[in-house]
């Protein structure tokens, strides 16, 4: 497991490192400040976040970073203010501890976090499929609409005919009815 640890206070760090002690392989690197380009070098599995109390540059640079590349954080803060971790939560931090660092409870807390940012990753790939597929249903029910009232079939022939077109392709059923979409827009001289 890599683990990158950002954490200005160096006694801090190393106890997180020594939470994780018995985990095999573990490579843990420190960092004083988060750097995005740094840590797409290392490729960490986690990034652990540890500091007094979080500050909005923080918060603002993991939500860039974890928009650009998930992957799970955790943060432990010795205090925290009101609705700050509920920001954290929103820019991608998977587990927020408060006053909870201590060696015996990391590798727990990172294990949690890690299942947790795979299951809501899941979730979001599921929610993006399942949008693309509503999509491309609708552009299908389009192209049928399309091919009934201009060729006067009925819907399951217009279904078939453009399930041919897709097969004869080698094309997604959606993708050719977009195209077929695009074709009659054009035709009839619509520019949008």
């Amino acid at each position: 497991m890599r683990v990158l640890v950002v954490d200005p206070d160096s006694a801090r760090a190393a106890l997180v490192a020594e939470g994780l002690a018995g985990v095999e392989p573990l490579e843990v690197r420190h960092a004083v400040a988060f750097n995005e380009t740094e840590a797409a070098l290392f490729e960490p599995d986690v990034i652990v976040v540890a500091s007094d109390s979080p500050d909005r540059d923080t918060i603002d640079n993991l939500r860039e970073a974890t928009s650009a590349n998930p992957r799970p954080v955790v943060m432990f803060v010795d205090r925290s203010e009101p609705g700050v971790a509920e920001q954290a939560v929103l820019a991608g931090v998977s587990a927020y501890m408060v006053d909870g660092l201590s060696a015996a409870r990391v590798r727990p807390v990172l294990e949690v976090a890690m299942t947790r940012f795979q299951l809501m990753n899941q979730l979001r790939q599921d929610l993006h499929k399942a949008r693309a597929d509503l999509a491309s249903r609708k552009t299908v029910e389009r192209a049928k609409a399309l091919l009934m009232a201009e060729r006067g079939l009925p819907e399951d022939q217009a279904y078939r005919l453009l399930r041919k077109l897709s097969m004869d392709t080698g094309r997604p059923l959606g993708a050719v009815a977009a195209d077929l979409l695009a074709f009659a827009g054009v035709l009839k001289g619509d520019d949008t």
